[in-house]
């Protein structure tokens, strides 16, 4: 996951994350990115600071420092004014609790059937064994002929931080 400072055409900062830098590309060429603020899909990436972790600071990296006024072109004001405010990274913080919460959940409760789990659905799905929670491994083939019988099934949350 890469995570984005963007900026729109009225001058608004904001962040995202994206899957990759094509997905990031893509996205923006269909217009699907857009200010939070405006919803202007006229968005860039803006200047913003690589985060390098050393060996001994291995848990997390601190945040990045915003993006200084002058490197932004427009007046001290309006760049302060435009930052990523403080209720949308308060969201995002409680949006990644509330689906790591989930997750654990669902860990804590349910079987890892491991890669047997298209086997285990169907057969709870048909009555062969009891129904009970599961979660397990599924290729996206497997996934999608498991929901064309019509059996429910959903990716477990992935998180930002679980694939570092």
């Amino acid at each position: 996951m890469i995570r984005y400072s963007l900026r729109c055409d009225k001058g608004h900062v904001f962040e995202s994350w994206f899957q990759s830098s094509s997905a990031y590309e893509s996205q923006v060429r269909r217009k699907l990115v857009s200010c939070p603020q405006c919803d202007s899909v006229k968005v860039e990436k803006a200047i913003m600071a690589p985060q390098i972790v050393g060996k001994k600071g291995r848990g997390r990296a601190p945040e990045p420092a915003a993006a200084e006024p002058a490197a932004t072109n427009l007046p001290a004001e309006t760049a302060s004014a435009n930052s990523p405010t403080p209720l949308l990274m308060a969201q995002e913080r409680e949006l990644r609790a509330k689906l790591k919460e989930l997750r654990d959940h669902i860990v804590k409760t349910a079987d890892n059937v491991g890669e047997r789990f298209p086997e285990q659905a169907r057969a709870m799905h048909y009555g062969d064994i009891e129904h009970r929670p599961i979660y397990g491994e599924a290729s996206p083939t497997e996934a999608k002929a498991l929901i064309e019988e019509g059996i429910e099934v959903a990716p477990l949350p992935v998180l930002p931080d679980d694939r570092n």
